[in-house]
């Protein structure tokens, strides 16, 4: 597949969803597409070398950080294949037929799940892999059936174009019907596809604003179709009373870790930190926090709108800046490389001004608020917005009245996000089929899914259910051989916990 860097044009998009349309990729079976999957992780491995040498001048992030995600997105191609494989996810459940129910005759129902079309992701810029052409977006809807079209992140351009000719060329060795992938360029022609009614789904990691102009798009088509968006998140992290006492030093020098990690450009990033007042805490976190070097941006506009943010948190009465962020052109790229900045303001100020304070920053920045009881930090985290993670730390042995207290406060963060973290960091987002990656808005837009983890393929299948269908008619997997060996349930007559036929 040979890619150009200039933008795709109107006549090639619609033939890229046309061919998406009516790909039949969705009608390979699952133990195809589950090979094809394996078959396209190890071609990634493969060519890791080619792939870090493109993104390492493009993104500014480091050999070793490009690698081990250039790893973890074979990983979850690979995990995503062992889920088709299982067959779990299709949830496939059985009616047989009763005569004696109640409310009339139950009939032969048989419901599973098909895939739901042609999908459209928007790539993501700060994981130029995981998240990007071939990132879990990609991975779950190709798991699940449906053909992809990728609009790449004009951030690394180049990385986008390798990994795109990667695929192709894997899934079309692979036996893969034609349009079951291909890539897109330019934002303009991304809205277009987002338009088109030959699109059923669509996935987004990015801005809260970027995010929100697109899901308002989706949900204002004459067909509204999903928006599957990852947006803004703040991530707090509470430090109670008894682990601030029992170790200080422990979780100042996690909190810079965690706050600065890869420049403070990951989803998880924690943005706010709760602690008690008059611990100590702030000193040693500032100590620290000044002597992590300056790390290169992604890119210039990251850079800008993580200048605009401080400026604007700044600018609000009672915030004092306790460490501002240097600023240094360090390559041929011409994006800055930038430190840590630390800012700090009353429980009572931040309240204030939620709407500004409790939002994101992308970057390696920070806020802290020293609460000065346990009354204030119920009332600021009840003020907070839907966020990926909460982190809690507790001490070793609560007292009793720090028990009494985290009863109320857990409950309470639970609310507000997809992922709670006790007594760790939030960066690190393990892949494993356990893992939630969302949460309430604005954190995604879809609260009930998520976009890590083996569950990230229900966003992109449907349910449908036969009733009464001929032997010869039904699904596969819904045939009474069951020959693919399908998990199901199958409720017998006279055995199920419905109420037989209703009026509706």
């Amino acid at each position: 597949m040979t890619e150009s860097l200039s933008e795709t044009t109107d006549l090639e998009l619609d033939a890229l969803l046309t061919a998406a349309a009516s790909s039949a990729w969705g009608h390979r079976t699952s133990r195809v597409r589950a090979r094809t999957l394996v078959t396209l992780a190890d071609e990634l491995q493969r060519h890791t070398d080619e792939l870090v040498a493109a993104a390492l001048p493009e993104t500014g992030l480091p050999e070793a950080r490009l690698r081990g995600e250039v790893t973890r997105t074979a990983v979850q191609l690979t995990m995503f294949a062992e889920e088709i494989l299982g067959g779990a996810y299709l949830d496939v459940v059985i009616d047989r037929p009763d005569p004696g129910f109640v409310l009339g005759p139950r009939p032969d129902l048989r419901r599973f799940q098909v895939p739901i079309g042609p999908v459209l992701v928007f790539a993501a810029g700060n994981f130029p892999f995981a998240f990007s052409v071939a990132g879990t977006d990609t991975a779950s809807a190709l798991a699940a059936g449906c053909p992809v079209i990728v609009k790449a992140h004009p951030g690394h351009p180049r990385t986008s174009m390798l990994t795109a000719s990667i695929v192709a060329d894997t899934l079309a060795e692979c036996g893969a019907p034609a349009g079951t992938f291909a890539m897109i360029k330019g934002i303009e022609i991304g809205v277009r596809a987002l338009r088109d009614r030959r699109i059923a789904a669509a996935a987004f990691t990015g801005s809260v604003s970027g995010g929100r102009a697109l899901f308002d798009i989706a949900a204002a088509r004459r067909r509204p179709i999903p928006f599957y968006g990852e947006l803004g998140s703040l991530n707090p992290v509470v430090i109670t009373h008894g682990a601030a006492t029992e170790r200080p030093d422990e979780i100042a020098a996690g909190f810079v870790g965690s706050f600065t990690l890869g420049a403070g450009q990951f989803c998880t990033k924690p943005g706010l930190l709760l602690i008690p007042a008059g611990t100590g805490l702030i000193d040693r976190i500032t100590q620290l926090a000044n002597d992590i070097p300056i790390v290169r941006l992604l890119t210039t506009r990251t850079a800008e709108a993580l200048r605009n943010r401080s400026a604007e948190v700044n600018g609000i009465d009672g915030v004092e800046v306790l460490l501002a962020g240097a600023e240094e052109v360090l390559d041929d790229s011409g994006v800055p490389a930038v430190g840590p900045t630390l800012m700090k303001v009353g429980a009572a100020q931040l309240l204030e001004h939620g709407d500004t304070l409790l939002a994101e920053t992308f970057g390696p920045s920070a806020l802290i608020v020293e609460y000065p009881s346990e009354a204030k930090l119920y009332e600021v985290l009840s003020e907070l917005d839907g966020t990926l993670t909460v982190t809690v730390h507790t001490g070793s042995s609560p007292s009793e009245s720090e028990r009494a207290a985290l009863s109320r406060l857990v409950p309470l963060a639970a609310s507000r996000c997809g992922r709670l973290v006790f007594n760790g960091w939030p960066t690190g987002v393990a892949v494993t089929p356990a893992q939630n990656h969302g949460g309430p808005y604005p954190a995604t837009t879809a609260v009930a899914h998520t976009s890590v983890g083996t569950a990230a393929i229900r966003r992109f299948i449907r349910p449908i259910a036969f009733q009464d269908a001929p032997a010869g008619l039904l699904p596969v997997e819904l045939q009474e051989a069951n020959p693919l060996g399908v998990p199901r349930t199958v409720n017998e007559a006279g055995q199920s916990a419905g109420w037989g036929r209703g009026q509706y």
